[in-house]
C-alpha cells in the first residue's frame, strides 16, 4: 500500500520550443503524479500566458486535456501563478479540474503547517522586478491586456520575455534570489511554517533557527536544467526526487 503523499512543482517554462520539457511533464502527469494525494503547481507551468482565450493553441489544449485525465483520476490539482503565467484564470483552472490558489497559500500538509508561494515576491532586492510586479498584477493593467487581440498580446509576451533575458544579464544571482530579511519577515508573519517555493531556480533545503522556532524552507527545481524534478511530501517529511 503506498504511503500517502503529495507532489509540488513549479517554473516548468512549458513552451513550443521545449518539447522535451513538454514530454517530461506528460510522462510525470501520467506515472508518479498518478499516486500522489495531489499535485501543487506553484508557478511558470507556461514560459508566458496570454490570457484563457488561448488554451485552444495547440500546447495549450495538451497540457489542458493531460491535467483534466489526471483531476479526474483523483489527485486534487491546485495551480498558483508565476511571474510569466499570471494572465491565467479561472477559465484555465476549471478545464483543468484545478483550484486557482493566491499567493502565499498556508496548507496542513500531513499535520506540518506549510506556506507555498511562487517565490517573486520575495525578491525584495529586485526592486525593478517588483515595480514591474506590480504593475502587471493590477486587475486594471490586466483588464486592459486582456482586451487587446490576441496576436498583440502574442507580441507583447516575447518582447517582454526578450527584455527580461536582457535585464537579468546585468543583475547578480544575489539581487535575483530571495531577500532573507523578506523570507523572515514571511516566515513571522505567518507563525513559522514550513515555507516553499519555486522562482529563484536554485533547488535547497534551508533550515532557519528565527525567535526560538525552526523553520524549514524548500525551493523547488525548475524543469529547464538538465536534471528538474519534484518535491515529495508526506507525514514523514520531505524530500527532492530528480528526474
Amino acid at each position: 500500500m503506498p504511503v500517502p503523499h503529495t507532489l509540488l512543482i513549479s517554473d516548468l517554462h512549458l513552451s513550443e520550443d521545449a518539447p522535451h520539457v513538454r514530454k517530461r511533464f506528460l510522462d510525470f502527469l501520467a506515472g508518479p503524479a498518478r499516486k500522489a494525494d495531489a499535485l501543487y503547481i506553484l508557478g511558470d507551468l507556461f514560459e508566458t500566458w496570454i490570457g484563457d482565450d488561448d488554451i485552444a493553441s495547440p500546447l495549450n489544449q495538451k497540457i489542458v486535456d493531460a491535467l483534466q485525465a489526471l483531476s479526474s483520476a483523483g489527485p486534487a490539482l491546485y495551480l498558483m501563478h508565476g511571474n510569466r503565467d499570471f494572465l491565467m484564470g479561472q477559465e484555465f483552472a476549471l478545464a483543468c479540474g484545478a483550484q486557482l490558489l493566491p499567493d502565499p497559500t498556508e496548507i496542513d500538509l500531513y499535520g506540518v503547517r506549510t506556506l507555498l508561494s511562487h517565490g517573486d515576491q520575495l525578491c525584495t532586492d529586485d526592486v525593478e522586478y517588483q515595480t514591474y510586479r506590480k504593475q502587471v498584477r493590477s486587475s486594471a493593467w490586466q483588464r486592459k491586456v486582456l482586451a487587446l487581440p490576441i496576436e498583440t498580446r502574442r507580441q507583447m509576451a516575447k518582447d517582454a520575455t526578450a527584455m527580461s533575458d536582457k535585464a537579468k544579464q546585468a543583475k547578480t544571482l544575489e539581487i535575483m534570489d530571495v531577500s532573507p530579511q523578506a523570507v523572515t519577515d514571511l516566515l513571522r508573519k505567518h507563525g513559522y511554517p514550513r515555507l516553499i517555493h519555486g522562482h529563484t531556480h536554485r533547488p535547497a533545503r534551508h533550515v532557519y533557527r528565527l525567535d526560538d522556532h525552526s523553520c524549514e524552507r524548500w525551493v523547488l527545481p525548475d524543469w529547464t536544467s538538465v536534471r528538474g524534478g519534484y518535491l515529495q511530501c508526506d507525514r514523514n517529511g520531505c524530500r527532492s526526487v530528480p528526474f
